[in-house]
């Protein structure tokens, strides 16, 4: 039998479902934001590559996304690799972003202090439950305490884990509006929260009957143009979007009136932001409906240099605005741990993966 110190676990999607609470899940995604922002854990910003694929009807584009980080309060680091093909067809009426045929997302995770390559994790399960982590963090800080009603506004993979980090972190929620394009999906759906989670779930029409009446809403949608309108928004109502399109995709889910009616903005990365010129900050900002003073980082929450809502009126937003490394390096790495424990996975040599310094009597052979 191989030692599992000489071994690399790898874990398909359907052995990752499942293994991680979101509770958990939260906590080290937290943690791995307190060390970036106390400057420890370091992350290169995302990077992707679109490139139009020739004679296609569907309009397709080839889609490459790479993402590292390091955590070294966790002693871990990760690349995140992703290939698909995009397209933007119209459903329901609307443009939407839609990743069409397979897809290869692969997350290659290493402990620092001894370079191993502790596993290789296939990252459609990971997505929702890193990015709902990181929507829980932010609405630890961000949220009242005392909410009870809920817009969610998004019915696909990523709402599931949205909705499972708000309730974790909100169990005061007892109701839950539930929109999407499709009718036939938001009504399974919100039959699904009610059931899953023990609360009044119900599906509505419009964006707009998600937000009224809401003391928090959250978004998890493929849209082109901004649906939540700042016009809708009340006081003390928090507002958490996941949309963090560069320029020229030019996808948003808020509007710019919501950011100017917002006393705090959060976003995972101002130099995201930037790079990018993510049009759901970028543009209100060029307008001067938005002023930078207004943004602060989620790492600043967690270390307490920003405090977060200072009283119950206040309107805040969060913009989930990019995938970062070092969500992916705190989650896996547990996912991984998990996962040896239960004998999950498949092993595989490690040698496959490290190769030694280069042998004095061969550094003529190439």
């Amino acid at each position: 039998m191989t030692a599992k110190e000489d071994t690399v676990l790898v874990l398909k999607n359907d052995d990752v479902r499942g293994l991680l609470p979101m509770e958990e899940a939260i906590d080290l995604v937290e943690e791995a934001y307190e060390d970036l922002g106390h400057d420890n854990a370091q992350v290169i910003n995302r990077r992707r590559i679109h490139i139009p694929l020739p004679d296609d009807e569907q309009r397709r584009w080839f889609f490459m996304n790479v993402i590292p980080g390091a955590v070294p309060c966790q002693d871990v680091a990760a690349v995140r690799l992703g290939v698909r093909h995009v397209t933007f067809p119209f459903i329901g009426g609307e443009k939407r972003k839609q990743f069409v045929g397979g897809m290869t997302g692969l997350v290659l995770v290493w402990e620092m202090q001894s370079r191993k390559l502790l596993g290789i994790v296939q990252d459609e399960p990971i997505s929702p439950l890193r990015v709902g982590a990181t929507s829980g963090v932010a609405a630890k800080y961000l949220v009242r305490p005392d909410v009870e009603v809920a817009g969610l506004i998004g019915t696909g993979q990523q709402a599931v884990g949205q909705i499972m980090a708000l309730l974790a972190i909100r169990p005061t929620i007892k109701t839950v509006k539930v929109h999407s394009i499709r009718p036939e999906r938001r009504e399974k759906f919100a039959q699904w929260v009610g059931q899953k989670f023990n609360v009044e779930a119900v599906a509505v029409d419009t964006s707009e009957e998600a937000v009224r009446g809401s003391d928090v809403v959250f978004t998890a949608t493929t849209a082109t143009d901004p649906f939540i309108k700042g016009e809708w928004l009340e006081e003390g109502m928090h507002i958490t979007g996941m949309i963090g399109a560069p320029y020229w995709d030019a996808r948003r889910e808020l509007d710019d009136e919501v950011m100017q009616k917002a006393d705090i903005i959060v976003v995972n990365s101002i130099s995201q932001v930037k790079q990018d010129l993510q049009p759901e900050i970028m543009k209100p900002i060029r307008k001067e409906m938005v002023s930078w003073d207004y943004i602060t980082e989620l790492s600043a929450l967690c270390t307490g240099k920003f405090p977060g809502r200072m009283g119950n009126s206040q309107i805040t937003v969060h913009s989930n605005n990019v995938g970062m490394g070092i969500q992916f390096a705190a989650v896996c790495k547990r996912v991984i741990e998990i996962a040896r424990e239960q004998g999950i996975g498949t092993e595989l040599p490690a040698d496959l993966f490290i190769a030694n310094e280069f042998p004095e009597d061969a550094q003529f052979t190439i």
